[in-house]
């Protein structure tokens, strides 16, 4: 009797696990399928998305090549500005939908820089029109030979439509893939594929025009970055001798920043004082581009006229000479005061150098070049003058009260320059700075003069 009830217990043992294991089995079961259901409703919707975008990269393109080809044709300003506006418009959202799709941008380079060029070449020529100018045969070129590439681009993108509808390939399988070789793994999908997306523009050069893409721009080394390469060790004595060898305890070299706006090596310096100096100095030409002492000032005891003397020395004493300071911000007993270039009384805005002095006992605590050594050139021309100050005050606000006036030299948010005439001046109890063009007499820029307790700013 005992032996039979070990056996029932065992028996029901074994029923109890076999229960829990199925039980096990069918809650897996039922959480894979879940799992896998959220999978693939992912994958769709990211499926769903790169087509979304796509489809709109086509559509886009399309009114490109349209607009262009319309812009080809119109013979008023009026009409030119409208088309030239709708076709900056199109190019930046092309650009917009082309970098959602799954793609690295270095894969689709050449097409993304035709597309920027696009917007921004159109807008460079919409303001033409605008000032009620024709566009010149070289204008007209131009258009010509972009219409030429974004019909190419339009007939890449039809087949590429055509592959997606007919399912050749998908774009999770692009994601699966990563971007090892992209063009090559496109090559597979469809011949007149992807691929032919970048050898549609294998042969463009790109534009040189006034804009912020155009080549002349983009690829154009520093104008201020003169001198022949240094290597590591000549870098460290100009720091070191930058600072004073006499007030150094240690110096540490921090490597070489390659991918910089200006390629630098970069230190790190101890003073006499333990006070830490970080300094980066230029691959090409030895120029110091950045200087910062880290110390703390409790007290402000010289003046902004002192400060402003004892920046203008110290650039002096490092070889900027003619500068004069422009606009400046203080900050915890240090005042960041903007010196810019001067040549023959026009004041040069790019050239611009940010000098840090403590306001306790004015010594210099940083000093950033990156502007000066972008742009400075020693002797501009400023010859183009074709109308007179007189002439230009003529189209200013005439509730203006001028202050001041005089010449200077401006950026633009192209990369270019522009010599007009400055004009400051005030509108009941706001300072306005007002920049006429010396040669046309248009009005390029208005700034506001922002006068607060701890500075004067320009915006």
């Amino acid at each position: 009797m005992k032996n039979i009830l070990v056996n029932w217990k065992n028996r029901l043992k074994k029923g109890h696990m076999l229960s829990v294991i199925c039980i096990l089995l069918i809650i897996v079961g039922i959480l894979g399928a879940i799992l896998y259901k959220k999978q693939r409703e992912y994958r769709q919707a990211s499926e769903n998305s790169y087509n979304m975008a796509f489809f709109e990269l086509v559509d886009y393109v399309q009114n490109v090549e349209t607009y262009l080809a319309k812009s080809l044709i119109s013979s008023t300003p009026e009409h030119g500005a409208e088309t030239l506006t709708n076709l900056w418009r199109e190019a930046n959202l092309a650009q917009a939908y082309l970098s959602r799709l799954p793609i690295e941008s270095q894969e689709l380079a050449s097409t993304e820089k035709f597309l920027n060029q696009v917007s921004d070449y159109s807008y460079s020529l919409s303001r033409k029109n605008i000032y009620d100018e024709k566009l010149t045969q070289d204008d007209l070129n131009n258009l010509k030979e972009l219409h030429t590439y974004s019909v190419d681009l339009e007939n890449t993108l039809n087949q590429l439509s055509e592959d997606l509808n007919n399912g050749r390939f998908k774009w999770g399988e692009l994601t699966e893939k990563g971007t090892v070789a992209f063009a090559q793994e496109v090559d597979n999908i469809s011949k007149e594929s992807f691929s032919n997306l970048e050898e549609n523009f294998h042969e463009y050069a790109g534009l040189i025009y006034d804009g912020a893409y155009s080549e002349h721009l983009t690829s154009s080394e520093p104008k201020g970055l003169t001198g022949d390469d240094i290597d590591e060790n000549k870098a460290k004595e100009i720091a070191e001798n930058f600072v004073g060898k006499n007030n150094i305890k240690e110096t540490n070299n921090l490597g070489y920043s390659e991918n910089a706006t200006i390629p630098v090596y970069d230190f790190s310096i101890t003073n006499n004082e333990d006070l830490n100096i970080n300094i980066s100095v230029s691959k090409k030409g030895g120029h110091i581009v950045y200087m910062n002492t880290n110390r703390e000032v409790n007290t402000e005891i010289i003046s902004q006229e002192e400060a402003n003397q004892k920046g203008k020395d110290f650039l002096t004493s490092k070889g900027f000479t003619n500068m004069k300071e422009t606009y400046f911000l203080k900050q915890e007993g240090i005042v960041t005061i903007n010196y810019a270039y001067m040549q023959n009384n026009v004041i040069m805005y790019p050239d611009l150098i940010k000098v840090k002095v403590a306001l306790d006992n004015g010594e210099v605590l940083g000093i950033e070049t990156t502007g000066y050594l972008n742009n400075h050139v020693e002797n501009r021309d400023i010859s183009n003058i074709k109308i007179s100050e007189e002439e230009a005050k003529k189209d200013l606000n005439t509730d203006l009260e001028i202050i001041s006036s005089g010449l200077a030299v401006i950026p633009t948010e192209w990369k270019s320059e522009i010599l007009c005439y400055e004009f400051k001046g005030k509108v009941d109890d706001r300072e306005f700075l007002v920049y006429i063009n010396t040669e046309n007499g248009r009005e390029e820029d208005v700034l506001i003069i922002t006068n607060t307790p701890n500075g004067t700013l320009a915006m």
